[in-house]
């Protein structure tokens, strides 16, 4: 069974289903798919949301651990993705070695004001932390109450781990950042960090006809 977490917002409930649908569309494994919504983990997540986070998983992804306790591997993704090839591929890549592994993006933001005029901050390892592949053994420092008082940085720059070699390289296939890299045919896992399809100022983005025929096929009622 792959577990796949997947980071909700409330103002894009609409990603969270597409991306659903293009996971279960292109797999040849079963996956277990488990939305981090807030309300729902009210219990264990209590910490308020800041300005800067311009969505409401931006710090929850890290309760994945926790919720699995602390046993398997677990991928986490933010919801603005789609999947375009066998999610089973990037599951086949786990491995006990590592505490986490994922795309270890270097670059710096096209822009500074993303989606629905949320800040586009630049940080070291921006956008590690989108799609992640958690060994949830080895990370056991991400106990509710760390998550709850650390800072953003410290949550995604990975200090709660002894170290750097503890995070494993994915290849970027695996988070295409739209609008940051150029339109790939090989894009496994595409994510609309600057905005989504779903928002019109970013309608014509690279790979919205794909989600939005993957939108169409998400809502549609019969063959």
């Amino acid at each position: 069974m792959i577990r796949v977490f997947i980071g909700y917002d409330d103002n894009e409930k609409v990603a969270f289903s597409v991306l659903s649908h293009s996971l279960l569309k292109h797999s040849t494994q079963p996956i277990a798919i488990t939305p981090i919504r807030l309300q729902n983990i009210k219990d264990v997540f209590v910490r308020e949301r800041l300005p800067i986070q311009s969505t409401e998983f931006a710090f929850s992804r890290f309760i994945v651990p926790y919720l699995c306790n602390y046993s398997g591997h677990a991928i986490f993704m933010d919801c603005d993705m789609l999947s375009r090839a066998d999610i089973n591929l990037l599951w086949r890549q786990r491995t006990t070695k590592y505490a986490v592994q994922c795309v270890k993006h270097d670059y710096t933001p096209n822009s500074t004001v993303k989606f629905l005029n949320q800040p586009q901050t630049p940080y070291p390892k921006k956008n590690w932390s989108s799609m992640m592949i958690f060994n949830c053994a080895k990370c056991t420092a991400l106990t509710p109450d760390y998550v709850n008082s650390a800072t953003g940085l410290e949550l995604h720059q990975f200090k709660w781990l002894e170290s750097e070699d503890l995070i494993g390289k994915i290849d970027e296939e695996w988070n295409w950042l739209v609008g940051e890299y150029e339109k790939s045919p090989n894009a496994k896992l595409v994510h609309f960090t600057e905005g989504g399809p779903y928002f019109k100022d970013y309608k014509d983005c690279d790979y919205a006809e794909e989600w939005h025929n993957t939108y169409k096929e998400t809502t549609r009622i019969g063959m």
